[in-house]
C-alpha cells in the first residue's frame, strides 16, 4: 500500500502531525520503535525515575565528557507511544520572546514571537482560561491550578525572600522570575500528545500505526526519498509514501539521515557509508540544558509527596546582569534527585530529602552526533560538549549557589533543612568541581538538523523540507537552531503544528 505520508516517531511532534494530516483526509503511516504506554510508571509523574533504563528508554549515553570529569552522561529518551513526553516531568514552557526573535534573526524568517504565539494558544487547553497570551480551546490540557505541595510553596517563598521576583505566568513571553509550574496533566495523570491528539483517532481507516517498528534507513531514488526500511518482528521490511516526515527527535532524526548517507560527506566515508547527499550540518549544533543538584534532608518533619508532581516550582534568572535573557532555570523537586554516575562515587542519601537543582539553559557549548561505523549495530556517538565553554560552568555554578541560598532561607527554616549535597564542607568558591562531577542532562537535546539558510542549515524554515532532497521533511526538536530558554517539549509541539499546517497548505 502506498501512503501519502510516513511519519517516523510517535512522540510529542509525530502524534500532532499524524492527527492533523488525518483530519485533512490524508493516508498516514506512523512508525514507532517502542510499544504502547502500558507501563503504569508512565501514568504517575512521581515514578518517572523508574522509567530510566526501562524498556521505554532508548537509554543513550554521551561519550566521555571532558568538561564533566570525563563522565558519560545518561540521556533518557522515550521509546514508547508518546515519546519523551511519556518520560518527562510534563513541564509546559514556551520559552522567552527573545528566543524566537533570535531564531528569526539567525535566518528563520516567520519564527518571531508574534508568529508562534497564536500557534501556542491554539494548542493549549489552559485551566486558568484564555487571554491575549493564553489559549483554552486546544487539545492539550495545560494545568496550573492543581493542589500544591506545602514544601514547594515554601520553596517559592524562599526564592522571593532571596530577591527573585514572582512571575505569575512565565509563558507570557517573559520567563524571568519564580513561578508555579504549568503541567500537561489530566485528572492528575500524565497527558501527552499521544493521549490528546492521536489516540482519539487511532481507529481512523486512513491510519496505519506500527509499534515495534525500528526505522533503519530512508529509501532514496534519484534525489527523492520514496519511503523507509525498518525492522518489524525480526524482519526487514519497507513502506513507501509520497513524503516522509522525520519526527524522531534530536538524536534519532540525524542518526537516520547519517545512516542513509545524508550528512557531511567526508565523515560518512570515514564511517564506511557511501554519501548520497552532502549536507554538512547533519548531527552538528547539538545543544542540551544541564542540571546540578543541591539536596537537603529535613529534621522537623518529612518532606510530603505532592498530589500530582514531584516538581512544582522553577525560576529563571540571569547569572550575569548584562545578559539579554535568563540563562539559568533551577527547578525544585520534593524528592532527592541524586546524580547518576557521580564522579567521586555513588551519590546516595536518605529518601526524606528535597532537591533544588541548578539549571543551565543558555549553553554556549555545542556538541555533535556522529556514527561509529556503517553497521546497524555500530552505536552512534553523542558528544554533548557539556560545560566545554567556561562560561557554561560559571553560569551553572552561579545557579547552584542561588539554590543553596534558597535552601537556607527563612521560608524553609521550619523544615530544619540540612544540606547533604554539595555538603557544608564544599565552599561556594569550590563549587565548580562539584558541578563538573555531578552535572546531568536536563533532557532537552535540540539543534542537530537545524532550520535556516546558512551552510550548516539542514531544514528550510518555511517548508520543513530537507535542503536539496525531495520527499523529506523534518519536524521535531532537531530543527531548533538555538535551544529555547526552558523545557523543549512545548516548542517541539508548536513546531509540529506549524509543519502540519505547511504540509496541508502545500497539498
Amino acid at each position: 500500500m502506498e501512503f501519502d505520508y510516513i511519519i517516523v516517531g510517535a512522540g510529542s511532534a509525530g502524534n500532532v502531525i499524524a492527527r492533523r494530516l488525518l483530519d485533512a483526509g490524508k493516508r498516514v503511516a506512523i512508525l514507532e520503535a517502542g510499544d504502547y504506554d502500558t507501563n503504569p510508571d508512565i501514568t504517575h509523574l512521581y515514578t518517572l525515575g523508574a522509567l530510566w533504563h526501562s524498556e521505554q528508554d532508548w537509554d543513550y549515553y554521551s561519550t566521555e565528557q571532558a568538561g564533566a570529569s570525563n563522565r558519560r552522561i545518561h540521556l533518557p529518551r522515550g521509546k514508547v507511544m508518546g515519546g519523551s513526553h511519556a518520560l518527562n516531568a510534563t513541564i509546559w514552557v514556551r520559552g522567552d520572546k527573545w528566543d524566537y526573535e533570535t531564531w528569526e534573526k539567525e535566518g528563520c524568517a516567520g519564527w518571531g514571537w508574534d508568529d508562534v504565539l497564536p500557534v501556542y494558544k491554539s494548542i493549549e487547553n489552559f485551566d486558568l482560561g484564555g487571554s491575549e497570551t493564553r489559549g483554552d480551546t486546544g487539545l492539550l490540557d495545560v494545568v496550573e491550578g492543581f493542589a500544591r505541595n506545602p514544601i514547594q510553596e515554601d520553596m517559592l517563598a524562599g526564592a522571593v525572600e532571596t530577591g527573585i521576583p514572582f512571575n505569575a505566568d512565565y509563558n507570557s513571553g517573559n520567563v524571568e522570575g519564580v513561578s508555579r509550574m504549568q503541567l500537561t496533566v489530566r485528572d492528575s495523570k500524565r497527558f501527552n500528545t499521544w493521549h490528546a491528539y492521536l489516540s482519539p483517532v487511532a481507529e481512523n481507516p486512513n491510519l496505519t500505526l506500527l509499534t515495534g517498528a525500528l526505522v533503519r534507513r530512508l529509501i532514496i531514488e534519484n534525489g527523492r526519498v520514496a519511503g523507509v526500511e525498518f525492522d518489524l518482528n525480526g524482519e526487514r521490511t519497507s513502506l513507501r509514501a509520497t513524503e516522509t516526515v522525520l519526527a524522531a527527535g534530536a538524536i534519532n532524526s540525524p542518526e537516520l539521515l547519517l545512516r542513509s548517507g545524508i550528512g557531511p560527506a567526508a565523515e560518512l566515508q570515514e564511517a564506511g557509508i557511501t554519501p548520497v547527499h552532502d549536507l554538512p550540518g547533519v548531527g552538528k549544533n547539538l545543544q542540551d540544558h544541564l542540571l546540578s543538584p543541591v539536596i537537603f534532608t529535613t529534621g522537623a518533619k518529612d518532606v510530603p509527596m505532592g498530589e500530582v508532581a514531584p516538581a512544582e516550582v522553577h525560576f529563571f534568572a540571569k547569572s550575569r546582569p548584562e545578559l539579554p535573557v535568563a540563562d539559568t532555570q533551577p527547578l525544585f523537586f520534593s524528592v532527592p534527585m541524586y546524580s547518576q554516575d557521580y564522579a567521586p562515587g555513588e551519590m546516595t542519601g536518605p529518601n526524606n530529602a528535597f532537591s533544588l537543582l541548578g539549571g543551565l539553559v543558555r549553553p554556549q557549548s555545542r556538541g555533535q552526533i556522529t556514527l561509529s561505523g556503517a553497521a546497524d549495530s555500530d552505536p552512534i556517538r553523542i558528544d554533548l560538549g557539556a560545560l566545554r565553554e567556561q562560561a557554561d560552568a560559571d553560569a551553572l555554578v552561579a545557579s547552584v549557589r542561588q539554590c543553596r541560598e534558597i535552601g537556607r532561607s527563612q521560608a524553609l527554616a521550619g523544615w530544619e533543612p540540612t544540606e547533604i549535597y554539595p555538603g557544608p564542607e564544599v565552599a561556594d568558591e569550590d563549587l565548580e568541581q562539584y558541578v563538573r562531577d555531578s552535572v546531568v542532562t536536563y533532557h532537552h537535546q535540540v539543534g542537530t538538523c537545524k532550520m535556516g539558510v546558512d551552510k550548516l542549515a539542514v531544514v528550510d524554515p518555511t517548508t520543513f523540507r530537507v535542503h536539496g532532497l525531495a520527499g523529506l521533511r523534518i519536524a521535531d526538536a532537531s530543527i531548533m537552531p538555538l535551544v529555547p530558554t526552558g523545557n523543549t517539549n512545548a516548542p517541539a509541539i508548536m513546531i509540529a503544528e506549524r509543519a502540519a499546517a505547511a504540509i496541508i497548505n502545500e497539498s
